[in-house]
């Protein structure tokens, strides 16, 4: 306790992570500010029962526990017709094209490998892109906020505006893509004048903001009439907090492949070619190194098998497509999220161009031979490993639906037990802890070179 304190005294003593957390304290704080104001067009004072309306009529609890999904990435601004409704995620599915665009058009491969200069103009395709995006989603997300959640026929109080009325669209549609765009600003400043992972911290803020509320009505059915008790929701901490630590091995996990760096004197064939004075590092590759990508692209497809139900509404075994606590769509969706680790794994790790550039820098696998076979032996070991991390992710990501069903009485609350909001959250705290520790090391590095030249100069 006594070091963590320490720790937190050392953060506070340097000036520059000082100003950087609370510069992005500051940031975070108007973007969860801004997520609190309403589409000017809505009455918040009915558009606060959405999600309890949704779920008590007509039997679509498998509707609640979806929109709640969704409203998570947004910390509840989804779900209260905000101007960040979209939030950042048009930016994170921008980004997503342009990654996978660029591995099929030549002119954004050559941007990725052009430098800083590469990289700004791949940003600001990034930029433009995600107003398309938004421009897509702002209308989808109006038509299902006007006619599936609050239909005008029923709740024409919630509208100060008629919804089929220009006057409603233009200028909600203007607004909402504006809210995105800030919210995509908002990232970039944290990432270039903040602790960094802009975008990422967004994200996590908006998915913890929701815990809180989660938890309290988790906490009020287990206490309540029928609810299995106070012991009940310890059991659900600690396991929660077990399911927070193999998040956490599963995030940092890898498997080291060691290479020989030869000197330039081995490699010319001189007088020391049998010293063997290579340096030994390693190529670290991660078990899951697709992230949570598998399961945004899984989710994705998982509203197509939803739609079947419209063939045959009495079928009991389609209806299951639409309830994400149900075993159908479990099933399916672990299967997708297995095939999307290895298709995103083989698409963004080249092993091609790792072997060449081990090659051209003296760099080989102990046994290996350098190009073709170093290629062949990387790219083995990272199917061998992507398997059991693929299997992982898939039990993680379908991990709500079985607490869900066992112990955990809220949709709410068992979203928090798996999935992509708990590997975001657990992927972008280590990224921001490893920030923080690296402004502390430098600053420890830069104080040890003052006292040494301190010292030589005294001398």
């Amino acid at each position: 306790m006594k070091e963590f304190i320490q720790t937190l005294k050392n953060i506070w003593s340097l000036k520059e992570l000082r100003d950087k957390i609370l510069f992005t304290l500051g940031l975070v704080l108007v973007y969860r500010f801004a997520s609190y104001i309403s589409l000017p067009a809505i009455n918040m004072a009915e558009v606060g029962n959405l999600l309890e309306h949704y779920q008590n009529q007509g039997g679509n609890k498998q509707g609640a526990g979806l929109l709640g999904l969704l409203s998570s990435f947004t910390g509840g601004a989804f779900s209260r017709a905000s101007i960040m409704a979209l939030g950042i995620m048009p930016y994170i599915s921008a980004s997503i094209i342009v990654q996978l665009m660029g591995m099929a058009i030549p002119y954004l491969q050559k941007l990725q490998k052009d430098g800083e200069s590469g990289r700004n103009t791949l940003n600001q395709i990034t930029r433009w892109l995600t107003i398309a995006v938004c421009l897509v989603q702002a209308p989808s997300y109006l038509t299902s906020i006007t006619q599936m959640f609050l239909p005008h026929a029923q709740f024409a109080s919630a509208y100060y505006v008629h919804p089929d009325s220009i006057m409603f669209w233009l200028p909600s549609i203007v607004i909402l893509v504006a809210g995105s765009v800030f919210a995509m600003w908002l990232g970039e400043k944290i990432t270039d004048k903040g602790i960094g992972n802009g975008i990422s911290i967004l994200i996590m803020v908006g998915i913890l903001a929701d815990l809180p509320g989660a938890f309290i009505q988790e906490v009020a059915t287990q206490t309540g009439k029928g609810g299995l008790g106070t012991i009940m929701i310890l059991i659900e901490v600690l396991f929660w907090m077990l399911v927070v630590l193999l998040a956490i091995v599963l995030s940092v996990a890898v498997r080291k492949i060691p290479i020989q760096y030869v000197s330039r004197a081995q490699a010319r064939g001189g007088a020391n070619r049998n010293l063997m004075q290579g340096a030994r590092q390693w190529i670290p590759l991660k078990v899951n190194a697709s992230g949570v990508m598998p399961i945004i692209f899984a989710q994705a497809l998982m509203f197509v098998p939803g739609l079947l139900t419209k063939v045959d509404e009495t079928n009991t075994f389609l209806a299951g497509f639409k309830n994400v606590f149900s075993w159908q769509y479990n099933v399916l969706f672990a299967l997708l999220i297995i095939i999307f680790s290895f298709f995103y794994t083989a698409i963004t790790i080249p092993v091609n161009q790792m072997a060449d550039d081990l090659k051209r820098n003296g760099g080989l696998i102990p046994k290996v031979r350098p190009g073709k076979e170093t290629a062949d032996y990387i790219d083995d070991i990272l199917s061998k490993i992507t398997l059991p991390g693929s299997m992982f992710l898939a039990i993680f990501a379908i991990l709500p639906a079985i607490v869900h069903g066992a112990f955990v009485q809220t949709d709410r609350f068992a979203l928090f037990f798996g999935g992509t909001s708990l590997l975001i959250m657990v992927g972008v705290i280590l990224d921001t802890v490893q920030q923080i520790n690296t402004y502390l090391l430098n600053h420890h590095y830069d104080g040890l070179m003052q006292s040494k030249l301190s010292r030589t100069t005294n001398q």
